[in-house]
């Protein structure tokens, strides 16, 4: 299992995950148009260079979320993952744009073995995406369970 269990969590631990990613313009475009997301900002060039403060599309900050949490994956939850349990204080402080990398920190904020499920425990996280530039694009905290090593085999 390249992920980690419960166990091998520690509060305050960080997390530099080795995977990055450059966003595509036809990873905006696509996702955009499959969660029918019509906001010009993403899909209309000519509309973002004249309307927008940033004189071009940027990228969807929800394809950004979910881009952010993949990378994650192999370094942290891969095959320790019960389930997702939520998603909260989700910022996007600068936009990433076409042709931009993403690159992912995380954070573990805090933990607790499950009060109902003695196989499994709880783990808090803070993930921080940075361009390429090492600007601050997205930040979020999760909330996982987990399962605990001995039942992860």
């Amino acid at each position: 299992m390249p992920g980690r269990c419960f166990e091998q969590l520690s509060i305050g631990e960080v997390i530099q995950h080795s995977l990055a990613r450059t966003i595509t313009e036809m990873d905006n475009v696509l996702f955009s148009a499959l969660t029918m997301n019509t906001q010009p900002l993403h899909i209309n060039e000519d509309f973002a260079r004249r309307h927008s403060e940033f004189g071009q599309r940027i990228v969807n900050g929800i394809f950004t979320l979910g881009l952010a949490v993949g990378i994650t994956v192999p370094e942290l939850t891969e095959g320790a993952l019960v389930a997702n349990l939520g998603y909260d204080r989700v910022i996007h402080p600068h936009p990433m744009f076409h042709g931009d990398t993403l690159y992912m920190t995380s954070e573990v904020l805090d933990m607790r073995e499950s009060r109902s499920r003695s196989n499994q425990g709880i783990v808090r996280f803070r993930h921080t995406g940075r361009n390429q530039n090492g600007v601050v694009v997205i930040e979020f905290e999760r909330t996982a369970l987990l399962w605990k090593c001995t039942q992860a085999e």
